[in-house]
């Protein structure tokens, strides 16, 4: 036996486990359980497979190569910011000059 699984129980531990199980939960309480685990385990297999869907659609579109055109947009939009030539005093720096 491969020593990552020398941990899980083997033989008739299995056995005592059920016995266990059976003792705490009881017998009707089980299927209950096991239903319910089943329904859970069916969601998560299928929220990982709409992840998946998602990861790889975005891996395609992003394959695919934009347009040289740039984007248009309508609007209100800002002013451009234009650079301030360095020798310009400017009000922000009259506020921030220490005396």
């Amino acid at each position: 036996m491969h020593p990552l699984f020398a941990w899980l129980p083997h033989g008739a531990d299995w056995i005592y486990i059920v016995l266990l199980a059976l003792l705490i939960f009881g017998a009707d309480k089980i299927p209950k359980l096991a239903r319910g685990f089943g329904r859970s385990l069916g969601e998560f297999k299928k929220a990982k497979e709409e992840f998946e869907k998602e990861v790889s659609a975005a891996a395609n579109a992003q394959d695919v190569k934009p347009t040289s055109e740039a984007p248009k947009v309508a609007g209100n939009l800002p002013e451009a910011i234009h650079p301030v030539p360095s020798g310009t005093v400017t009000a922000s720096d009259e506020l921030t000059k220490k005396s």
